[in-house]
């Protein structure tokens, strides 16, 4: 029986490795972390300012961190200068982005 995703997941339809991720980034908040769901998006504070792309650079360095991949494997889809992003994670497979996203 395979579970079903959170409404902020998605697979690559071509490929297993890939993910597709809907956030909610909080920027300028005293911590970077996961803060649960907000609106069916993960709600993720960042400690960066939104200030000439600091906060989206925090969030890939972030997410590079929590879900041990590399930087060049994170990449903003869309959302660049909005609280609401997609980012595509390349080398991880969904059950492990819960896991690892999800305490």
């Amino acid at each position: 029986m395979m579970a079903s995703l959170p409404s902020w997941l998605s697979k690559d339809e071509a490929r297993t490795d890939v993910c597709i991720l809907s956030l909610y980034c909080q920027p300028g908040a005293k911590s970077t972390e996961v803060q649960g769901e907000h609106d069916g998006r993960l709600k993720i504070r960042l400690s960066a300012p939104p200030l000439d792309g600091k906060a989206n650079e925090a969030l890939i360095q972030y997410l590079s961190k929590v879900l041990q991949v590399k930087r060049t494997d994170i990449e903003l889809l869309s959302g660049d200068a909005s609280r609401s992003k997609r980012i595509k994670v390349f080398g991880i497979d969904h059950q492990k982005v819960q896991q690892l996203l999800c305490p």
